[in-house]
């Protein structure tokens, strides 16, 4: 019998504080990386190469279509995998380097032909996104189950993971902008910043890799391989693999709208890209890392449904008192501080949920989907952040936007509304979304009867 702590986990499913805070910075290497990726990198384009958002939008909407496919294919080859260090664990270390190689590559686009440079964007950023942060992603995503069995450790791996998160976008986001005008903010510039950024994100895979070991191991009687169209059947059929898809696309979508569209918004509408655009990002991320290290003591008192619910109405309200003077820099700040306490539950806790998920697939469909319901999960990134990119770029592109190489156009006035609107909008309608999907998500109070029949059924040596 495992003996049990105070807390009700045994020794054997207890995570170490080390092994959390190496579990957190593998988000942080991928958050310094693909921070830039969904927040300036449209910027990157449009005012230092300057190329048409329509083009980067078109870009990155094709770049879709491959996506989708990456990440099932990517969930199957880590099920698929035997290591001496895991199925997981080992494509951190393998695709740290190349990884951060294709980040920096992003930004060495050529001056040269608009086809050129077209063909150029769609091969580095899917090496970058479809292959590489798929290859790194959905394995690191899987890796949390395979630490733990107990739901509440793995609470706790979600939220060190997402309040450490933002520290790479922190990172990335905030000291870029002033780093790029200390290098001589051009192209060049951009390069030897997302250079340093590169560095940084391989030593925390590295560090993640090392820490982070897979104890978990489900053994049977008779191991039971069924048909890839059957694992894609239950998978399916899952209700709330669907309803954490929605969830995490749901969070997503946000970062992608408030990333793109707020460098615009105070380059723009505040008239400001020194320092507005900083303050305002990492006011809300510092407050969400604030409100993720809460979680583990609401924890205590509530399930991760009601946190998150409670906080999905908050952020929705906050956005909604926003609009009452979206021209004010001190406004946008006090309120965009509010609904990023409101924010912070649903993204600390969302991949808890999924943790939920794959125990409640193994229940229902006698199967162990880890790397599959991981790999929907970074589809729903792919989703808000690619579709949500080419959406708000077609619409920049729409309203007339003109894009300079130097930096320095004067916009028209269908563009400027274009850009105040989407950003008093877009967070509104996903903020939205999560509180309906969230009315509907039951599966927190079931989670103790199911493991408790799965426990019976490992016992007799049956998924």
């Amino acid at each position: 019998m495992k003996e049990k702590s105070v807390t009700g986990v045994s020794k054997q499913e207890k995570v170490s504080t080390i092994t959390r805070l190496a579990y957190g910075s593998g988000d942080v290497a991928c958050n310094i990386v693909f921070g830039m990726i969904s927040t300036l990198l449209t910027l990157f384009y449009t005012d230092y190469v300057g190329i048409s958002p329509a083009m980067v939008g078109m870009v990155m909407l094709v770049s879709r279509v491959f996506d989708g496919s990456s990440d099932v294919i990517m969930g199957i080859l880590v099920n698929k995998t035997k290591s001496k260090w895991g199925k997981a664990r080992p494509y951190i270390l393998w695709m740290a380097v190349p990884y951060a190689i294709s980040a920096v590559l992003l930004f060495c686009i050529p001056h040269t032909t608009p086809m050129v440079q077209a063909i150029y964007m769609f091969v580095t950023y899917n090496l970058a996104t479809t292959v590489l942060y798929t290859a790194i992603n959905v394995p690191y995503g899987t890796l949390s189950t395979l630490m733990t069995r107990s739901s509440h450790e793995r609470d706790l791996l979600s939220v060190f993971r997402m309040a450490m998160s933002p520290f790479g976008k922190i990172i990335a986001v905030t000291f870029t902008l002033p780093l790029v005008k200390v290098f001589g903010n051009d192209q060049s510039a951009w390069i030897k910043v997302m250079s340093i950024w590169a560095v940084v994100a391989v030593l925390l895979l590295v560090f993640c890799f090392v820490k982070c070991e897979e104890k978990v191991e489900v053994k049977v009687t008779q191991e039971q391989k069924a048909p890839f169209s059957k694992s894609i059947k239950a998978l399916v059929s899952n209700i709330y693999f669907w309803a954490t898809l929605g969830l995490w696309t749901v969070t997503c979508v946000h970062a992608t709208i408030v990333g793109t569209d707020l460098p615009y918004y105070c380059k723009y509408i505040l008239h400001n890209d020194d320092w507005m655009y900083s303050v305002l990002f990492t006011a809300e991320i510092i407050v969400m890392i604030l409100g993720a290290m809460i979680c583990p003591f609401l924890l205590n008192r509530w399930n991760k449904r009601n946190i998150s619910l409670a906080g999905c109405i908050l952020a929705v309200v906050a956005h909604i008192a926003f609009l009452l003077n979206p021209g004010s820099f001190s406004w946008a700040l006090i309120t965009s501080i509010v609904r990023a306490f409101g924010e912070a539950p649903l993204v600390a806790l969302v991949f808890g949920m999924m943790g939920d998920v794959i125990e409640y697939g193994q229940w229902k469909n006698h199967m162990r989907q880890e790397s599959l319901v991981f790999g929907g999960g970074s589809l729903g990134f792919k989703i808000g952040t690619g579709v949500t990119s080419a959406l708000m770029t077609g619409m920049l592109t729409a309203s007339g936007y003109v894009t300079s190489s130097q930096g320095t156009a004067v916009q028209p006035q269908s563009a400027l509304d274009t850009i105040l609107n989407l950003y008093k909008f877009g967070p509104i309608i996903v903020w939205v979304i999560a509180v309906v999907i969230l009315i509907f998500y039951k599966l927190d109070e079931k989670i103790p009867m199911i493991m408790e029949e799965l426990a019976e059924r490992e016992a007799k040596g049956e998924l």
